[in-house]
This record gives C-alpha cells, sequence and structure tokens, in this order.
C-alpha cells in the first residue's frame, strides 16, 4: 500500500511562519554584528563549501539542531544557552522556517529566521565569506 501524504511542505512552512517571526533580509542586515544577536546557519557543510558563509554565523547542522539546543541532550552546545536572540537561515527559508520553529516549540526564545535565506541575504549585499577554492582548482 502506498503512503500518502497528509500534508505538504508548504503547508508546513506556512504553519510555521504563522508561529515565529519571519524577517526581511533589510531587518536582518539591521541585526547583523550585533552583541545580543547570533546568526545562525543551518545549511549542510558542503552548502558552506560551494556557497560560502556569513561571516561570524555560528554553523548548526539542521540534523544535529534540536540535540545542541537542548541543555540535556549529551551534544549541548553552550552558545544555545546564552541570552541573545537567534536569528536562523538556510539557502532559501524553508529548512530555516522549520527549524525556527522546531527551537521555538522547545521554548529556546527569541528566535527568528530570514525570509529567503542566504541565497536573499547574499543578493541584497549581506556580508558574504566566499568559499576557499578547492585545492587543484
Amino acid at each position: 500500500m502506498a503512503q500518502h501524504i497528509t500534508k505538504s511542505v508548504a503547508e508546513l512552512v506556512a504553519q510555521a511562519n504563522a508561529v515565529i517571526e519571519e524577517i526581511s533580509v533589510e531587518d536582518a542586515k539591521a541585526l547583523y554584528g550585533r552583541e545580543d544577536v547570533i546568526f545562525v546557519d543551518i545549511r549542510d557543510i558542503r552548502e558552506l563549501g560551494k556557497t560560502g558563509r556569513v561571516p561570524g554565523a555560528f554553523h548548526a547542522p539542521r540534523g544535529m539542531l534540536e540535540f545542541w539546543v537542548d541543555p540535556a541532550s549529551p551534544y549541548h552546545k553552550p552558545i544555545f544557552g546564552e541570552e541573545k536572540t537567534f536569528v536562523f537561515f538556510c539557502a532559501g527559508g524553508l529548512r530555516s522556517a522549520l527549524a525556527t520553529k522546531a527551537v521555538h516549540d522547545m521554548g529556546l526564545r527569541p528566535v527568528k529566521h530570514i525570509r529567503g535565506g542566504f541565497g536573499a541575504w547574499k543578493e541584497a549585499g549581506g556580508a558574504v565569506e566566499e568559499p576557499a577554492p578547492m585545492p587543484g582548482n
């Protein structure tokens, strides 16, 4: 028997965005570099190597995020215990919406995510550290 999806990714993202704060790139740029704000990049490490990264952003791969946020987890990262605003982003803003909703549901506050993700950030002239050239290229 074939499985039937009862909720699409688009529906999940819309539900997440109804609960969390989605911010524009311009709002994100205004927050960037503030001492009370931590940018969190949830993209896969291979994505960072191909497209670059936001300087100073903390890299928390999506697959480990909940484990790193939970203080009771053996994988907990102390950065998530800091009293700061966490601004999450992925490549295009879909995974970060879901990730932000997940950590919001865990009680992490305040949290936001960037509409359009890293792609929108880069397109709008946000600070980007380009990937290092691969050896032999």
